[in-house]
C-alpha cells in the first residue's frame, strides 16, 4: 500500500490516495499501526483521500488511537494540496467532502505550480450545547462556563466546528494544564463524544498562542478546527477581534470569523514530506 506523509503546521498525518488504489481494510487497526511513532510511519492519525460524488474529493480521517473523527482543518489543507499537486483536480478552488459537510477551499499556487498555502471556509460554528455535544447546559451557549475538573476550577467555552472543542483561556499554557488536565477533560462524561481541548494565551486582541490536547491523539502541534474554535471563543468572550493570528507549536494560522456570513475562514501552510510503501 502506497502512502504519503504530510503535515499542516506540524499536525502530521499519513495519507492514502484511494483514487489510485483500493480502500484498505480494517481502517481503525491500520490507523493505530501506521501512526505509531516507534513502530509505524508516525503521525497524529490516518487520512484517506477518496472519490466523492458531491465534491472534488472526500477526506476520511482516523485519530492515532483508531477512532474516526469528523474533520481536521490542517488535514483538509493537506488533502487540498495533494489533490492539486498530484493531478486529481487541477483547480485553484476545490470543494472537499468531510464528515462535517462540503467545504470550499482556495489554493495559493507557487511559481513551481505546487500549492503553498490553503484557505478553507470552515463553515459556521455550532454553539448550542446539544450540537457540540455537552451536558454542561440543557440548551444555549457555553461561554465562560464554570467547570470543575479534579481540584481545578476553570472557565470553559464550547464550540463545534464539525467536531467538538472546549476552549480555556489561561495566563500560561503549561504542561500541567495541557498534559495533566487535557486528557481528563477529553474523557469527562459531560462531553458524551469526548472533546478536543484548547489552552489559549491571549497576546493581544489580534494575536493568541494555542496548545491543543486532541481527542484520540494527545497533544498535537496544530489543530485547524481548534484554531477556528478559538477564534470564535475569543469573540464570544470579548477577548479577541474577529480576525486573529494564532501561534501554534508547529506554525501560524490566520483566522477570521466573518460577520456577514458567520463562517470561519482559516489560512495556513500544507507540506508534503515523503512517500513510501507500507508492507505490514
Amino acid at each position: 500500500m502506497k502512502f504519503t506523509k504530510m503535515h499542516g503546521a506540524g499536525n502530521d498525518y499519513v495519507y492514502i490516495d484511494c483514487f489510485a488504489q483500493a480502500v484498505p481494510s480494517d481502517l481503525s487497526e491500520l490507523a493505530q499501526k501506521i501512526a505509531d511513532r516507534r513502530f509505524g510511519v508516525g503521525g497524529d492519525g490516518l487520512i484517506l483521500i477518496r472519490p466523492s460524488e458531491s465534491g472534488d474529493a472526500r477526506m476520511q480521517m482516523f485519530n492515532a488511537d483508531g477512532s474516526e473523527s469528523e474533520m481536521c482543518g490542517n488535514g483538509l489543507r493537506c488533502v487540498a494540496k495533494y489533490v492539486y499537486d498530484h493531478g486529481i483536480a487541477r483547480k485553484r478552488q476545490l470543494t472537499l467532502e468531510t464528515g462535517a459537510g462540503l467545504l470550499p477551499v482556495d489554493l495559493d499556487i507557487g511559481s513551481d505550480d505546487r500549492v503553498r498555502q490553503v484557505t478553507v471556509d470552515m463553515g459556521p460554528p455550532r454553539l448550542d450545547a446539544a450540537e457540540i455535544p455537552t451536558t454542561l447546559s440543557a440548551a444555549g451557549q457555553i461561554v465562560d462556563h464554570e467547570f470543575q475538573v479534579g481540584e481545578q476550577s476553570l472557565r470553559v467555552t464550547c464550540v463545534s466546528m464539525g467536531n467538538p472543542h472546549c476552549i480555556i483561556f489561561v495566563d500560561e499554557a503549561t504542561d500541567d494544564l495541557v498534559l495533566g488536565l487535557g486528557p481528563l477533560i477529553e474523557r469527562d462524561p459531560r462531553f458524551p463524544k469526548r472533546i478536543n481541548v484548547e489552552f489559549v494565551e491571549v497576546v493581544s486582541p489580534g494575536e493568541v498562542k494555542q496548545r491543543t490536547w486532541e481527542r484520540g491523539s494527545g497533544e498535537t502541534w496544530a489543530c485547524g478546527t481548534g484554531a477556528s474554535a478559538v477564534c470564535v471563543a475569543g469573540v464570544l468572550t470579548g477577548r479577541t477581534e474577529r480576525s486573529i493570528l494564532n501561534h501554534l507549536l508547529g506554525g501560524d494560522l490566520t483566522l477570521e470569523w466573518k460577520e456577514d456570513s458567520g463562517h470561519v475562514w482559516m489560512t495556513g501552510p500544507a507540506t508534503e514530506v515523503f512517500s513510501g510503501e507500507w508492507h505490514h
